[in-house]
């Protein structure tokens, strides 16, 4: 049997601890950085990643950029998107810890994902008293990182139906939306999505499963030039 060429070894090694590294999210709870489902589920073939990010679209992305620019917000350049969403990523970091609340970043985008269970009662689109103080965080960063553009979307699990899960998976994103716009959040900025239970980070075949699909995510995208 040939031998693997030592050179190739070296070069799957890189490949892997890459796909690793570029795959970071933070514990929620601890603040440790810890590698997304993501990456386990790219290299064993299990599941779906850890957050989805934004899912409005392009389209809807561009329209928004074009009118925050139109109105005199100032956009990023290309060189300083980097270090912008950099600082803006430790800052979510250091609010979000011990909340249950992850952060995770996806190229230029930071991505929040908010489980069900800390945001609402089971089947409510109205906000637990007790995660007021976690979007309080958000709205803070927000404010002082105000070149970027910020998608709110819900989504649940597959219990009951599509119409439903929808309806509820908006009214749930509205509800983020407005109390981070009640904290001074400019409503221009903020898009708001109903995934229902088309985007599925676990199996929807365990309560577990079932459970993580059931969050809101907001993500956060740089506003650029051009």
């Amino acid at each position: 049997m040939p031998i693997a060429n030592p050179a190739h070894k070296a070069i799957v090694a890189i490949l892997i601890v890459a796909a690793f590294a570029g795959c970071e999210t933070i514990d929620p709870y601890t603040g440790d950085k810890k590698t997304s489902s993501a990456t386990y589920g790219a290299l064993i073939g299990a599941g779906a990643g850890a957050v989805i990010g934004m899912i409005s679209g392009h389209d809807a992305k561009q329209r928004k950029q074009r009118a925050l620019i139109g109105a005199g917000v100032g956009a990023l350049s290309g060189g300083a998107v980097g270090a912008y969403m950099d600082k803006q990523e430790a800052e979510l970091r250091a609010q979000m810890r011990e909340s249950g609340v992850s952060v995770t970043r996806k190229g230029e985008d930071i991505v929040l994902n908010m489980p069900g269970n800390v945001t609402f009662r089971t089947g409510s689109a109205d906000l637990n008293a007790q995660f007021f103080k976690v979007l309080d965080g958000v709205a803070q960063v927000a404010r002082k990182y105000d070149k970027t553009i910020i998608e709110v979307a819900g989504h649940t699990d597959n219990v009951g139906g599509a119409d439903y899960n929808r309806d509820l998976s908006q009214r749930r994103a509205s509800a983020v939306a407005q109390y981070l716009e009640s904290r001074g959040v400019a409503a221009a900025r903020i898009m708001t999505a109903g995934g229902g239970e088309d985007h599925p980070i676990a199996s929807n075949s365990t309560e577990q499963g079932r459970a993580a699909n059931r969050r809101v995510e907001v993500t956060l995208a740089p506003l650029k030039e051009g």
